[in-house]
């Protein structure tokens, strides 16, 4: 049960045709064609090129993320500070209850 099952290859059934045979061939050599003249290499890397309505988009949508990043960051503290304080109210009353008894 535990030990593996090692499967066996198949045996080829039928007929089993040869290989083909490969032929040399000769090999003609062809004439080398003249280098042109060299042409200057082109930049790598494209140039950037940033219009007045290009620069406002990328203004506008950095305002929009760091905007919304701040609320959810603002948020979230928020959120802390108000469980903070509940934490403590809930602290004060079940020691007012319990001093009294």
């Amino acid at each position: 049960m535990f030990q593996p099952k090692i499967s066996t290859m198949p045996q080829p059934t039928g007929l089993v045709t040869p290989p083909a045979v490969v032929e040399p061939t000769a090999i003609t050599l062809a004439v080398a064609a003249p280098q042109p003249a060299s042409v200057p290499p082109a930049p790598s890397r494209p140039a950037v090129q940033l219009t007045p309505g290009t620069a406002l988009a990328l203004v506008g949508g950095g305002t929009a993320v760091v905007l919304v990043v701040g609320t959810v960051l603002v948020s979230m503290l928020l959120a802390v500070a108000i469980t903070a304080a509940s934490v403590a109210v809930c602290a004060v009353v079940l020691r007012s209850l319990l001093h009294r008894r």
